[in-house]
């Protein structure tokens, strides 16, 4: 696996345990709809929420700029396959959690909550 891989697993995995943290419940992980990957899905309070997760080594770049208009189409096709997939009655939400660091270093993370909304067209 090339070390782009582990470190983005490594970031899922901080990612996941914050969630836990913070009282989501992680329903599933790395879920696959075709070309469309969600990183983490979860549930917290009534929302079904969707969370994409950006890690970096540092912070010399912002990792949302990763987040672009086509980055989030993606997200909501994948998350409206899922919903529909798993037939789940609840509001979705989009979120962002940005990891910097590394296993051997500090880690930094960002939790972005209902970081953006899906496009008129979809739910």
């Amino acid at each position: 696996m090339a070390e782009h891989n582990d470190i983005g697993a490594w970031g899922e995995k901080q990612a996941y345990d914050f969630l836990i943290a913070q009282g989501y419940t992680i329903i599933d992980t790395n879920a696959r709809f075709g070309k469309n990957e969600l990183d983490i899905v979860a549930r917290h309070h009534d929302h079904i929420v969707f969370v994409e997760v950006k890690t970096r080594t540092d912070d010399i770049y912002d990792p949302l700029e990763a987040i672009d208009s086509k980055k989030i189409a993606h997200l909501c096709r994948g998350a409206e396959s899922y919903v529909r997939a798993h037939n789940i009655p609840h509001p979705v939400q989009f979120d962002v959690i940005v990891v910097v660091g590394t296993p051997e270093g500090e880690v930094k993370i960002t939790h972005y909550p209902d970081a953006f909304m899906p496009p008129l067209s979809r739910f």
